[in-house]
């Protein structure tokens, strides 16, 4: 008889202990189109003994020195990294980015938010003040604010969950986090590793399923004062609406129309080269991908052919080939969402000059059922039309010619969101010029996606609310006491 394969069934972690649902929700490999997992199709019962879990574990956790928290923090990271090669195919297959990807971005990074906010927590300070005439000092404490509820998005599922648990825990909190149902596997493998990693019952409990079941619970809950966030604004609107009558903490990580303002001093052959990898990293499917091209019209021709031809180069394929820029798009609803924007922009007049559509013979008939697309450029639209507007996210990025400083920097200002933006010239007055004037929460100035996690991290207007990394994370993740005493 032929061999079977036996789906991949995760379970909650809860208290320090794995336990199975009644329902499960199918999960796909995006580079197949096949299922290969079940996730826990969780809701209020699950998020409520998650949340008593680890109501019951805060006073301990809490009450720890940040020493003893940081060891434990950094046994976790260990782990993981012993495992990496196990992490790095497991976030590959779950979410159809590269191998090669995850192996250098993904899980490392993962490793060093444990390591870092192990470090951080250690080396902050509080405010002290005298009132000499007063014979009165002032000073103010921080303490842990709870229960934190940590909701993760798909794109990059370990990374982005630990650069939430880390600072929480770091802080003392304890939490209940809810990744993405359609990316679940690596946080129940990093569950496998808690327990020898000294992570005591309940500090962290991971509950699987949907936004609207399991996060909704979980943004909805009396016992949870605190919700860090990344995804959607739609989603972000929701969680405020919900979340208001019991006034919680929010952080909120969300999307972004990014642009590129490439002027015509620029280093074209290092601006190529990097505008290529920013535009379809990851698929596009990374909040801080450009997705809007401003090209000064003097030397817009010859970057447009260069972007293309370098464009064209990018091998899709079998995430798991070594040779291969990209692999597949998360799911087949939102591969079509992305083709049908390519679709209006035909519609509206403008021209795809490369991408969209693969070539089924290329790919391996093993994953000719995937959810590839081409990276794709698109030119010749206005600012008003959707592709200029709306956050795409996959990899599709359009290019815009523009005159002069000022035009550039209305354009690039002229969309709803604001998180990253990139600047592109050998003019340091006018780096300074232009960063200042853009309505964004990050400029890169001849790079991307270059960060150091002691600096905020975060946007502005429908980009989000909040900042994070590690001063803005550790105010985030406490409560913030003024003590006054007369001596």
């Amino acid at each position: 008889m032929e061999k079977q394969n036996t789906l991949l069934e995760l379970q909650n972690y809860i208290g320090g202990t794995f336990i199975s649902t009644r329902s499960y929700i199918d999960s796909f490999d995006p580079s197949t189109g096949k299922v290969y997992c079940k996730v826990p199709d969780s809701g209020h019962e699950e998020v409520s003994a998650a949340v008593e879990a680890a109501k019951a574990a805060f006073p301990l956790w809490s009450s720890k020195t940040s020493q003893d928290r940081s060891t434990i923090m950094c046994k976790l990271a260990d782990l993981i990294e012993s495992h990496m090669e196990e992490f790095v195919q497991a976030e590959s297959k779950d979410q159809g980015k590269t191998v090669g990807l995850a192996r250098t971005v993904d899980i490392p990074r993962s490793v060093y938010n444990f390591r870092f906010f192990a470090s951080s927590i250690q080396h902050h300070t509080t405010e002290c003040t005298q009132m000499d005439h007063l014979n009165c000092m002032h000073y103010t404490v921080r303490t842990p604010v709870g229960v934190a509820g940590l909701i993760s998005p798909w794109n990059l599922p370990l990374y982005l969950l630990t650069w939430k648990i880390a600072p929480a825990i770091a802080c003392g909190n304890t939490v209940v986090a809810k990744p993405s149902e359609m990316t679940s596997v690596t946080a129940w493998m990093m569950c496998k590793l808690m327990d020898e990693a000294g992570v005591p019952p309940g500090v962290i409990n991971i509950v699987f399923g949907t936004g609207s079941k399991a996060g909704e619970a979980l943004v909805g809950h009396p016992d949870v004062p605190l919700i860090s966030f990344t995804g959607s604004t739609v989603t972000a609107q929701h969680i405020i609406e919900k979340s208001a009558p019991f006034y919680k903490k929010l952080s909120l990580e969300l999307g972004g129309k990014n642009p590129a303002i490439i002027f015509e001093d620029a280093d074209l052959k290092e601006c190529i080269a990097t505008t290529v990898r920013s535009s379809f990293t990851n698929q596009g499917e990374i909040c801080l991908c450009t997705s809007r091209i401003y090209v000064q019209s003097s030397v817009y021709e010859e970057f447009l052919k260069r972007f293309v031809e370098a464009t064209r180069k990018w091998k899709v394929g079998n995430p798991s080939d070594p040779t291969a820029s990209m692999g597949a798009l998360i799911s087949q609803n939102h591969l079509a969402k992305v083709k049908g924007y390519v679709k209006k922009a035909l519609e509206e007049g403008a021209s795809v000059v490369c991408g969209e559509g693969i070539d089924v013979l290329s790919i391996p008939p093993e994953h000719r059922g995937g959810y590839f697309m081409l990276p794709t450029v698109i030119v010749g639209l206005k600012e008003d039309s959707c592709c200029m507007q709306e956050e795409i996210f996959g990899p599709v990025t359009c290019v815009v010619p523009f005159d002069s400083e000022e035009e550039v920097i209305e354009k690039a200002n002229g969309v709803k969101y604001g998180l990253s933006a990139t600047l592109w010239t050998r003019d340091v007055g006018r780096v300074h010029r232009v960063a200042k004037k853009l309505q964004s929460g990050l400029v890169w100035t001849n790079c991307w996606l270059v960060r150091d996690l002691n600096l905020p991290f975060g946007g502005i207007k429908a980009s989000g609310v909040g900042r994070e990394g590690a001063k803005d994370s550790y105010e985030f993740f406490t409560e913030v006491k003024t003590v006054t005493i007369k001596h």
